[in-house]
């Protein structure tokens, strides 16, 4: 079993009757030629990294190579129960922003898809098993769903900050935990690939402009984002409300507007956030 885009898998699940998360998997051992229990166990060594980085920023002081983020995943989640946004999208935007601590302090994340968009899907979860009580195999089902996507964006189009900008990155990250989660709450096919548009659209155009060239700042904000954006769009498509772009067309325009940016946006911290007064003054401290 393979597939090259979002067409091509929902057919195969729909022609089956089989969820992403199953059609991932018979394709991994396709083209692997690995058995299934060997790829579940894979599955789950790369879980039990993304939940153990969760667990580091919250129980250990981080501080990151170039000392512009450390300390923040503590302080939103020690609001989780008086938060604006709830204990769910809480929990989930402190545990992202606590990978991007561990990354950017030489800790052990998954790049998931990137290392810059690391918090996103570990984010999200762990906030949505703790709060619904999802097992670790539900869990790497979700992996399987979420690796999907992921697979089509790069198969299609990019997910490097390089070549198409922060809506590549975290854009392609909230996408694939928007499906994952859309599966999860018993979302059909069809609904997992309208989550990931929704998430890719709300983030479309969104410029890569690392304070210092690091990926601390605007990165560990930017992680959260798009794990609130994953957790909204599932919501919004769990509702019944449809995404007009089918995700293939989606993928397809945050490739053409990735090349579109001019250099300056596209991690080079030479334009955006990174070339301002401020940004300059604290690079000077850095190096």
């Amino acid at each position: 079993m393979n597939f090259q885009t979002a067409e091509e898998l929902l057919s195969l699940c729909e022609a089956q009757h089989i969820p992403i998360s199953k059609a991932m998997l018979e394709r991994e051992k396709t083209i692997s030629h690995m058995n299934e229990e060997e790829i579940l166990k894979a599955m789950h060594h790369a879980y039990d990294i993304m939940k153990n980085a969760v667990s580091r920023a919250l129980n250990e002081d981080l501080v990151s190579m170039g000392g512009l983020i450390g300390g923040e995943a503590k302080k939103v989640y020690a609001r989780k129960d008086k938060s604006a946004c709830g204990p769910l999208v809480s929990k989930a935007i402190s545990y992202a922003m606590g990978v991007l601590e561990v990354n950017t302090s030489m800790g052990l994340i998954v790049a998931a898809p990137t290392a810059g968009s690391s918090g996103v899907i570990p984010g999200v979860f762990r906030a949505i098993q703790e709060e619904n009580d999802f097992s670790d195999e539900q869990m790497i089902g979700a992996l399987l769903n979420a690796g999907a996507i992921g697979y089509i964006i790069t198969r299609n189009a990019t997910v490097s900050g390089a070549e198409g900008g922060c809506q590549a990155e975290v854009g392609a990250a909230s996408a694939m935990a928007a499906s994952a989660v859309c599966e999860l709450l018993g979302g059909t096919p069809r609904q997992c690939l309208d989550a990931a548009s929704t998430a890719l659209a709300n983030i479309l155009g969104l410029v890569c402009d690392p304070v210092g060239g690091l990926v601390e700042a605007p990165c560990q904000n930017r992680n959260a984002m798009g794990a609130s954006n994953a957790l909204i769009s599932a919501e919004i498509t769990l509702a019944g409300i449809k995404h007009l772009v089918p995700f293939d067309e989606t993928v397809e325009a945050m490739y053409k507007v990735g090349r579109s940016m001019p250099f300056e946006l596209r991690e080079t911290a030479l334009g955006g956030l990174a070339a301002t007064k401020s940004a300059c003054q604290r690079c000077q401290g850095i190096f």
